[in-house]
């Protein structure tokens, strides 16, 4: 009788860890997953650490500098619109 109440317990036990993986599964494709899968496909950027959509904006818009080569401005403009990261655009020249 002790080993059909050992694993009747181990049932119990391996449910609720099932339960609780399966919760906890859900739970990040709430409110992080499927966030930022729907942010990503209007075009903007998703920080999954402070959960924001954000915009993306040229790095010339913030610091005022003016990028004066034309195939960087639309390298740049381009970027913005594939929502990739613009950290190599600076004093007009683009890194791809």
């Amino acid at each position: 009788m002790a080993i059909k109440r050992t694993i009747e317990r181990q049932t119990k036990f391996l449910f609720g860890v099932f339960i609780l993986t399966t919760i906890t599964i859900f739970a990040v494709h709430i409110f992080w997953i499927w966030p930022g899968q729907r942010c990503e496909q209007s075009g903007h950027w998703w920080d999954w650490r402070t959960r924001v959509c954000a915009s993306p904006i040229l790095i010339s818009d913030i610091t005022g500098r003016v990028i004066k080569d034309d195939a960087a401005r639309d390298a740049a403009r381009a970027m913005m619109g594939k929502g990739k990261a613009l950290s190599g655009i600076h004093a007009g020249t683009a890194r791809p």
